[in-house]
């Protein structure tokens, strides 16, 4: 009797190898063959689960995206009654890959940003991640907002699109140690109170 093989958690197999081989070569570096190296399955394993190398690339980038969402959503059920503020906050750090073992995930999540610059299909799947952290931010800043006595307007769209940018900005600056990760937190930190006056 065949052996049955479990296709979805082959395909988290394959997308792990994936990143690691990105995090170590960039995505240029990435083949087939390399793939299937390193995840220990064969060539004809990888194509069955993938029909293209761009489709293989796809999964890999939606799965670093489940990854961090999940730890995103495990931070905030580990303190359900914190306001919404916090809840921003605990969020925005979580996306940001600021601590050491999320280092090589920072990497590889923007070798994905560098190569979406000329890949259609890459650049739609990143879209939808940041249209739905845009979603949440924007859900939590006019929440939080409610509970603030900021005098001044706030427009909870823009304040998202800027949490985002600065979001991505610090992995950057981190990445290239331009920033230490203590002070990367501190301007998110400086910024988040920012918000609320």
């Amino acid at each position: 009797m065949p052996r049955q093989v479990d296709h979805e958690s082959r395909r988290r197999l394959i997308a792990e190898a994936v990143c690691h081989l990105a995090d170590e070569r960039g995505l240029e570096g990435v083949t087939l063959r390399d793939v299937a190296a390193r995840a220990q399955v064969s060539m004809g394993a990888v194509q069955r689960c993938f029909r293209t190398k761009e489709e293989m690339l796809v999964f890999a980038l939606g799965h670093i995206g489940e990854r961090i969402d999940e730890r995103v959503r495990a931070r905030l059920v580990r303190s359900p009654a914190q306001s919404a503020g916090t809840a921003l906050g605990h969020a925005a750090a979580e996306i940001s890959l600021l601590r050491e073992e999320h280092r090589a995930e920072a990497r590889v999540w923007l070798a994905f940003v560098a190569q979406a610059a000329v890949s259609e299909v890459l650049a739609r799947t990143l879209r939808a991640n940041y249209a739905a952290l845009h979603e949440a931010f924007t859900h939590l800043i006019a929440e939080a907002r409610e509970g603030s006595d900021r005098a001044a307007p706030l427009d909870p769209q823009c304040e998202a699109r800027t949490l985002l940018a600065l979001a991505d900005g610090l992995t950057t600056h981190v990445l290239i140690g331009h920033l230490t990760p203590h002070e990367a937190h501190e301007v998110l930190d400086a910024h988040l109170a920012g918000l609320w006056g």
